[in-house]
């Protein structure tokens, strides 16, 4: 089997050399690499380095050299393809099928990088003559130093249609149409892509070119784009290609941090300010193989966006294209600039230090989705933070990891919990005034007359104690519920929400009622309704965490029998008495309190509401206790 070089390339790149030898090697950090004793001759101090930005090991005892490919041979005893093979599967990676005409292509691919490498030296000669005399004005007007202008390989492109034809002709016209250098027409003769623009190369993770992207210098030319880009060749594939990588890839390993911008000049701005871990997409949206590279280099990359609306399109479509691929330790941070600027902006009114400050403030992944949900429309009405709420549902379920995808729900919905129902303000029980008591018969402002400050009454311990545990009335119920919920675990999910707000006194009801909303979540089958659980399997899962569970035969007869038993009915109404029940009482005992200082007809019609509801909600309760009395 013939596998190509651009092939192989990528794997040597998605694998982390000390990962791998550090499976049966012990190695330690030591600055920018790291040492081992030589797995290959016998040694007591380290002289075996490990470079991982390079992509090899080298001993300075023995002389061992090699890449991953290299070590799974050598120190592993693995036959090439075998080597290969191992890490294509470390590496999530698919072994191409064997074809005959792939060392034909590795040729071409080679030739191609020659073609390539001509193109730029053909650029940067034209950006130093009297042609490049627009581009080098442009230059100037950013500010960029020379050192920023070599390092990065600026170049010109001249307005002629056939400038690098003419100086590229031993290459040939199909190979430059190939590289993209050329635009192929049917019945004319192919001209210059590139043509009265600013160019910079665009390279792979090992340096070398293989695309281009020009700025238009002439304000004249309205209908042509502003900034263009290489099309898709064998060389380039702007959807796996992060612009400036190579660059950027040793400084944020070292760092720990990659910053990926909108733009390549956006990138160059930045590196001629001080901060060189800088990357950028190629004219799309962040896709998902460029996430997965950025995460080669830094766990949780820092995206920022223009503050237009552009930018935020931007940041919700990175959003939405990570949250699948979420596993443990690996995230986004957003940052968003202030309004119609760009990094460029930032660095020129007000200093690299501000750009900094602004990059160490970046929002979660968890928080920009928060917010980008929640913004997206007004929630006046029921129907529109229902719309919310599904919105946050169907994103959270796109995330792949079991684990993340649960805590995701049930954080967004604690979120729309608090913005959803928020606790009702009654009205504070007494007036205070800040940092002094108030005496009785004293007035505020306004002339009226204030209570006296008073210590926590009988009612607010009612009702910390209602809201913090439930009592033995409800503790009993509460028991059968999740004796029901092992018995049918799909309805965990339908009450998830619901459940999520009971705080139980009794330790191991709270441990039990916490581990079945996880397995509602982690072990979700898919289907938010089935819930992809069986119930002969969370027994055995539960008691393997140490979770005390309830016997479903200790319940009796019907109704708690019955809920233990699993009927969905019951288990229904058992869970709304357990929410609304410590919820009107709370209610009851900041009402009454109220009235006891400011009576109104008001205050008087809400408690009396109140005080229906309570006995009609402990009327259910009572009819439930009595049923099973009598059973």
């Amino acid at each position: 089997m013939s596998l190509s070089p651009q092939w192989l390339d990528e794997l040597r790149t998605r694998v982390t050399l000390s990962a791998l030898i550090g499976r049966t090697v012990r190695v330690q950090k030591a600055g920018r690499e790291f040492k081992a004793c030589c797995p290959f001759h016998n040694e007591k101090s380290p002289s075996f380095t490990i470079n991982d930005d390079k992509g090899f090991y080298h001993c300075f005892g023995c002389g061992a050299h090699g890449d991953a490919i290299r070590w799974m041979t050598d120190h592993q005893g693995l036959p090439f393809m075998d080597a290969v093979k191992e890490l294509a599967a470390i590496a999530n990676m698919d072994v191409p099928a064997p074809d005959p005409r792939a060392a034909q292509r590795a040729e071409a691919a080679r030739t191609l990088h020659d073609t390539m490498a001509a193109a730029q030296a053909y650029f940067r000669a034209s950006l130093t003559g009297t042609g490049g005399a627009a581009a080098r004005a442009y230059l100037a007007t950013r500010g960029f130093p020379a050192s920023v202008i070599d390092s990065f390989g600026f170049g010109f492109a001249p307005d002629s249609r056939t400038g690098l034809k003419a100086a590229l002709a031993s290459f040939g016209d199909a190979q430059l149409i190939e590289c993209g250098l050329l635009i192929a027409v049917e019945g004319r003769d192919p001209y210059d892509r590139f043509r009265g623009r600013l160019m910079l190369p665009i390279h792979d993770p090992r340096g070398r070119v293989i695309a281009f992207g020009g700025r238009i210098l002439s304000a004249e030319k309205t209908d042509a784009p502003k900034y263009l880009n290489s099309p898709d060749t064998p060389l380039f594939d702007k959807g796996r290609t992060l612009y400036n990588l190579h660059r950027a890839a040793p400084t944020a390993r070292t760092k720990n941090r990659v910053i990926v911008v909108e733009g390549y000049m956006d990138a160059v701005a930045l590196a001629a300010a001080g901060i060189t871990e800088v990357v950028a997409p190629l004219g799309t949206a962040l896709t998902e193989d460029q996430i997965e590279r950025l995460w080669q280099v830094a766990p949780c990359p820092v995206l920022c966006f223009d503050g237009d609306a552009a930018g935020q399109r931007a940041a919700r479509r990175a959003i939405v294209r990570a949250l699948p691929l979420l596993r443990p330790g690996h995230s986004l941070s957003i940052v968003t600039l202030p309004d119609k600027m760009d990094p460029d902006d930032v660095i020129r009114k007000q200093g690299p230090a501000a750009m900094e400050t602004l990059l160490g403030q970046g929002t979660s992944l968890i928080e920009a989705l928060w917010q980008t949900e929640r913004d997206a429309g007004p929630l006046e009405t029921p129907e529109a933070k229902a719309g919310l709420k599904q919105r946050l549902i169907e994103q959270t379920d796109t995330i792949q990891h079991g684990d993340i995808r649960a805590l995701y729900r049930r954080d967004l919905l604690d979120r729309f919990g608090a913005l959803a129902y928020p606790a009702r303000d009654r009205g504070a029980p007494f007036q205070r005034q800040a940092g002094n008591a108030i005496r009785r018969g004293t007035k505020d402002a306004k002339g009226r007359w204030l209570a006296p400050e008073q210590p926590l009454g009988a009612a607010d311990t009612a009702r910390l104690q209602l809201v913090g545990q439930f009592g033995k009335v409800l503790a009993p119920l509460l028991n059968a519920v999740l004796a029901g919920l092992i018995v049918n675990p799909r309805e965990i999910s339908r009450h998830a929400e619901a459940l999520a707000h009971l705080e139980p006194g009794d330790a191991e009801m709270a441990h039990l009622l916490d581990t079945l909303l996880h397995l509602g979540e982690s072990l979700d089958g898919g289907d938010s309704h089935a819930g992809g659980l069986e119930s002969a399997s969370l027994g055995p899962i539960l008691t393997k965490r140490g979770v005390k569970v309830p016997n479903s035969a200790d319940f009796g007869g019907l109704p708690y029998g019955a809920i233990a038993g699993g009927d969905a009915d019951l288990i229904a109404e058992a869970v709304e008495l357990l929410v609304e029940m410590p919820r009107v009482e709370a209610a009851m005992a900041q009402a009454t309190q109220a009235a006891e200082h400011e009576l109104s007809e008001q205050s008087f019609a809400e408690q009396q509401r109140l005080v229906q509801r309570r006995l009609a909600l402990r009327a259910r309760l009572g009819h439930m206790g009595r049923a099973r009395a009598a059973l």
